[in-house]
């Protein structure tokens, strides 16, 4: 089916709105560790290393509070308008989402990976998640600077996939315990691995798409 410009918007607005509703939930969820302690909300079951790791906390909050520059910053990328109209603003942003995310949201989740709950199968979900999170988005600001700007494209779809597996973890966790009540830890290593695979899934195909045409 060939979809219109109609089809084209509003797909564009949904996935706006899908993006605004889930980022406010986000915010919600940042807003908990604010001030920061060391038992806000997810570290109560993470005393262990708040009391045995002097690097734990500030790497768990530089983490948690740069997520949201990430959702924010990596969604305007994909703005035709930006783009065309606007080209330093999508610059600046663009900017801002590397930086944030290859100098401390990707090595602090790489940190916080290592010493994840649910073992080693959870543990290695997460770190394969920041490594790949953080080598996409390098080899996108390399594509750019070599005006590689294709190539530059399908790096910022992978990255932002990823990404958005902040969200996506979220809302996997949501519907396993609502619908399938596992026990806190099984839900633990399933979204650990469910949260961002089938986004990369998704940004392949995306990837594969656009190179189809």
């Amino acid at each position: 089916m060939q979809l219109t410009k109609k089809h084209k918007t509003t797909a564009q607005f949904l996935a706006l709105a899908l993006l605004g509703f889930f980022s406010f939930l986000m915010l919600e969820i940042t807003l908990r560790y604010i001030p920061a302690s060391t038992r806000a909300s997810f570290l109560q079951i993470k005393q262990t290393e708040v009391e045995n790791l002097w690097y734990y906390l500030p790497v768990f909050y530089t983490h948690v509070y740069t997520s949201m520059f990430c959702l924010v910053a990596g969604f305007t990328q994909f703005s035709r308008y930006l783009l065309r109209e606007h080209r330093s603003v999508h610059r600046i942003t663009g900017y801002v989402y590397v930086l944030v995310v290859l100098f401390f949201s990707a090595p602090t989740g790489f940190i916080m990976g290592i010493h994840a709950n649910g073992g080693g199968l959870a543990i290695f979900f997460f770190i394969t998640l920041s490594v790949l999170w953080w080598a996409f988005t390098l080899r996108a600001v390399m594509a750019a600077r070599q005006q590689q700007f294709r190539e530059h494209r399908f790096m910022m779809i992978r990255s932002y996939a990823l990404t958005l597996s902040a969200i996506t973890l979220r809302l996997w966790k949501w519907i396993l315990v609502q619908f399938f009540h596992p026990s806190p830890m099984d839900v633990y290593v399933i979204v650990a691995g469910l949260g961002w695979i089938p986004n990369w899934l998704v940004a392949e195909y995306i990837i594969y798409k656009i190179k189809s045409k």
